[in-house]
């Protein structure tokens, strides 16, 4: 009877009296802390703490605060930030933790200058970074640049200029729904780095986002929105949003998955933020396969392998032993791992299924075909059997950037960049819909503007998804995929008649002859017509869908437009672009807190942090 007594009475003694206990997650205990400026004793946000012992490393948020979870012992700290000296600290861990460690920064001046070397290589101009790039202000008032060596590999963009409607009156482009380069800025604005220009695509950064479109109606498996309003960088131009909402799908009625993970275990994988959080993240997938759905593991260092024959999702315990197995080492046999996962896929092919390469690499092929355009054939050649290929990329120091967005862009795939194991639960738990399953596939929009409205014209990022006017109607032309859910953003920039236009943002001079013909079959409320086409999945004949854009004096911007015009003014302001007129980092953060909207997931209050931070890095100025 009293070891009954008293076996109640653990069980109800937490509930009625509060016992202090510290928090524990797997044996770890939590090790707090904070850096600072050791003159100033202000905060430092951005900063970056590494714990050599386990290789974790964490950016200090926009309180100069950081957050470890260690097993007791000792450990040694090393804080990293721009112009302080190095720190390197010596701490033991008790069992109860660490709270409120104080790591003291100095200042130190130094000049460093930047290291770009651009190589040209398939027909496009790649940027090679001797140094991860961070502008900020020296003490002469000219960027100075962050001495954190890299081999990372960026496509050089040339940012759009406007084009006269009278002379251009049609913009052709594929849609493009990757969220790579959002994530891949993150995470060097929280390393405490601004992003050199090339690693800053637009369009990926505003597309990273789900906008409150209406869900498409009828035949078409995705909607057209559009709206038009000022444009907040400069108000006498009007901001034109193009909107797509593609059709949700509840998991359970995805259709059955032939999915290869095409995993990089080679030497450069062996960093934390490599294989281990890889592993990670396709555990999470691999949790939520079913029964129908099928997983091969395909390997790939100096040679590659099949680990993983195929397996049903209802045996999670034998793919989760699998991953669980991988190591890293050896040099990167890229070109042979995926020649081999294609040759699974093929073999075990599933009609009406969907049939999916993963691969997830740093993307440092060098061993083997490792040209790009060799890559690009290899993997345009298997499309067109229905095997899709999609990109995850990891780490950084030498993420090469450009090869794995064009090899998923020819898959007809998408790239994603997972810097943390949030962004892994976001592209393959809570977007899988999307990220596995493709709705329709080769999808373009092409806009006509009516040049009794519309003076000239600029699309705000795509650079890289820009087709040819007559590759519109050629259904052999590629172009990008849609997936379940997905939503794609467009935004435009238009200057109305009567508005002086700055010759330096466009290509070509005024037309001297050329002007605006009298309306016609009373068009003259119209601005601009938008097209799309698009293929089933497995089609290869065009659909075509048409809507007409009214002209439009409205100086309210909807929550969704107001939220975009935020994340391109920010990515203007990052690449330090001619566009961005009157834009601030005040401004986005302005944009960006009216049109928070409900948020469940935080990615746009995680987005106003990110804001805050760079405008930190910048010391509260952009170049302009």
């Amino acid at each position: 009877m009293k070891t009954f007594i008293a076996s109640l009475l653990l069980l109800i003694l937490p509930e009625v009296i509060d016992i202090p206990t510290p928090l524990i997650i797997n044996d770890k205990v939590p090790v707090q802390g904070k850096v600072i400026d050791a003159e100033t004793q202000q905060e430092l946000p951005g900063a970056t703490v590494l714990v050599k012992e386990t290789k974790e490393r964490k950016g200090t948020d926009t309180d100069g605060e950081f957050l470890f979870f260690l097993e007791p012992g000792n450990y040694t700290l090393e804080v990293h930030f721009v112009g302080f000296r190095k720190l390197s600290k010596q701490i033991e861990v008790p069992e109860e933790g660490v709270k409120n460690l104080i790591l003291v920064l100095q200042q130190e001046v130094f000049g460093l200058e930047e290291v770009v070397v651009t190589g040209v290589g398939a027909g496009t101009q790649t940027t090679k970074l001797g140094f991860s790039v961070a502008k900020v202000e020296g003490n002469s008032g000219s960027p100075a640049y962050y001495d954190n060596f890299s081999s990372e590999e960026y496509d050089t963009i040339s940012e759009n200029t406007f084009k006269w409607a009278t002379k251009t009156p049609l913009s052709t482009f594929s849609i493009d729904v990757d969220g790579a380069s959002y994530s891949n800025v993150r995470r060097m604005i929280m390393d405490g780095q601004l992003p050199v220009n090339d690693a800053v695509r637009v369009e990926e950064l505003i597309n990273y986002f789900n906008y409150d479109y209406e869900n498409p109606k009828g035949e078409h498996p995705f909607s057209v929105n559009t709206e038009v309003g000022k444009a907040p960088w400069n108000p006498d131009h009007q901001l034109v949003q193009i909107g797509i909402q593609g059709e949700m799908i509840e998991a359970d009625n995805l259709p059955p998955s032939n999915l290869i993970f095409l995993l990089d275990v080679s030497g450069s994988m062996s960093s934390d933020d490599k294989l281990p959080l890889l592993k990670k993240g396709f555990k999470l997938l691999t949790n939520q396969l079913r029964e129908e759905d099928y997983v091969s593991i395909v390997v790939y260092a100096g040679s590659s392998g099949l680990v993983l024959p195929p397996t049903s999702g209802a045996n999670k315990e034998a793919i989760l032993e699998a991953l669980n197995k991988l190591n890293a080492g050896g040099s990167t046999a890229g070109a042979a791992g995926i020649r081999q996962a294609y040759q699974v896929a093929k073999e075990h092919f599933k009609k009406d299924g969907n049939n999916r390469v993963i691969l997830a690499t740093d993307g440092d092929f060098n061993v083997g075909v490792s040209s790009n355009d060799k890559l690009v054939e290899l993997i345009e050649e298997k499309r067109e059997e229905g095997i899709f290929l999609s990109v995850l990329g990891f780490g950084s120091g030498n993420l090469k950037d450009s090869k794995m967005e064009q090899i998923a862009n020819n898959g007809n795939g998408n790239y994603y960049y997972i810097d943390n194991l949030l962004e892994a639960k976001k592209v393959l738990v809570s977007e899988m819909g999307g990220t596995l399953h493709t709705i329709a596939k080769d999808v373009k929009i092409q806009v006509e503007f009516n040049p009794q409205n519309v003076k000239a014209y600029r699309l705000i990022g795509y650079e890289n998804r820009l087709l040819a006017d007559e590759d519109f109607n050629n259904d052999e032309k590629d172009a990008g995929e849609l997936g379940a859910g997905h939503t794609v953003t467009a935004l435009y920039e238009i200057i109305p008649h009567g508005v002086h236009i700055d010759t330096s943002l466009s290509d070509i001079d005024p037309l001297k002859y050329q002007t605006p013909n009298d309306p016609v079959n009373n068009y003259s409320s119209e601005l601009m017509t938008v097209k799309l086409r698009y293929k089933n999945p497995d089609g290869n004949k065009s659909h075509l869908l048409s809507q007409v854009i009214k002209i439009s004096d409205s100086t309210e911007l909807s929550d969704n437009l107001k939220f975009a015009a935020s994340v391109a003014s920010f990515g203007m302001l990052l690449r330090d672009s001619k566009f961005k007129g009157e834009s601030t980092f005040d401004m986005v953060l302005e944009l960006a807190k009216q049109s928070k909207g409900i948020d469940e997931n935080g990615y746009r209050a995680e987005f106003i942090n990110i804001v805050e931070l760079a405008d930190l890095l910048y010391d509260g100025k952009a170049s302009n």
